[in-house]
């Protein structure tokens, strides 16, 4: 597959979370970083479209239909795409026809990397009963949580007024508290042990809104995020490497800075965070 000169050029590329419908969708990070990589293989892995949110309150953009726009135009052109429901995209699960538009549907995959490491690739819900912290901490949690994104997303329209970059509340806040760090140990547990038994060399979901990359137990455990708290993706390079990327407006911003000073002419984005670092 041939790329421009201003594209950057991965094997795969790994998104999940992004709840496309909620007002919560950071989309034009997202869509940016898709005009910007350009990926032989694209795994959605799970809640692309928050059917939950839209059931609660309609709510679809242009730039939400962008997004799916974008996706199928890539797997018209030669890009795999495969398409992994999550829980707030369940309905998809249901679908008979393995493929839409070139794009195939499927429960789980198996990928294996330029390296020979064979992952299990999955969104992440079938451990909920695993992580479950009992009805009223879940109950508590489910409501501040959609409070706090609330909060997120009108403090960042501040900060985008005041010329600051966006930032995440809701991960902050997440961030602090234990029994958070207990759910999220017992998902990262689950999702290992599960690899472990189909015999293969690691794992990659989604589910928690909380990126990760790590050894544990001597498989990968790689969690991607979500795009509407970190905006964050997981990138196999063409040598086989694993990175966690971050693509914010701040993120973009340090990437073009760094360019500049280098000299080069043309201000294109690049990866944000490990952009000086990975390709």
């Amino acid at each position: 597959m041939t790329t421009s000169s201003t594209s950057k050029s991965v094997r795969t590329l790994f998104i999940s979370d992004v709840h496309l419908g909620s007002k919560d969708c950071k989309v034009e990070f997202l869509l940016h970083l898709l005009k910007h990589v350009q990926a032989e293989k694209i795994f959605i892995v799970g809640d692309l479209v928050d059917f939950w949110a839209m059931k609660r309150q309609m709510f679809w953009p242009a730039a939400h239909h962008n997004v799916i726009q974008t996706l199928l135009a890539k797997a018209q052109s030669g890009t795999e795409v495969i398409y992994i429901p999550g829980n707030h995209d369940g309905a998809m699960r249901k679908y008979r026809h393995p493929n839409v538009a070139s794009i195939r549907i499927q429960r789980k995959a198996i990928h294996t990397t330029v390296k020979g490491k064979r992952l299990l690739v999955l969104h992440g819900d079938e451990f909920d009963e695993q992580v479950y912290l009992g009805r009223w901490l879940h109950f508590i949690g489910d409501k501040l949580y959609y409070f706090l994104l609330w909060l997120n997303r009108h403090i960042n329209k501040l900060r985008k007024m005041s010329g600051r970059y966006y930032w995440s509340l809701s991960s902050y806040v997440k961030n602090q508290f234990a029994k958070a760090e207990l759910a999220i140990t017992r998902f990262r547990m689950a999702a290992i042990a599960e690899a472990k038994k189909r015999g293969l060399d690691g794992v990659v979901c989604g589910h928690i809104h909380q990126p990760d990359l790590r050894e544990e137990e001597g498989l990968i455990y790689a969690n991607d995020g979500d795009w509407v708290e970190h905006c964050t993706a997981l990138i196999e390079t063409t040598d086989g490497e694993l990175r966690l990327i971050q693509w914010t407006d701040a993120e973009i911003a340090k990437a073009e800075i760094h360019r500049a000073k280098e000299g080069h002419r043309s201000l294109k984005p690049e990866f944000g965070n490990l952009a000086a670092k990975i390709l």
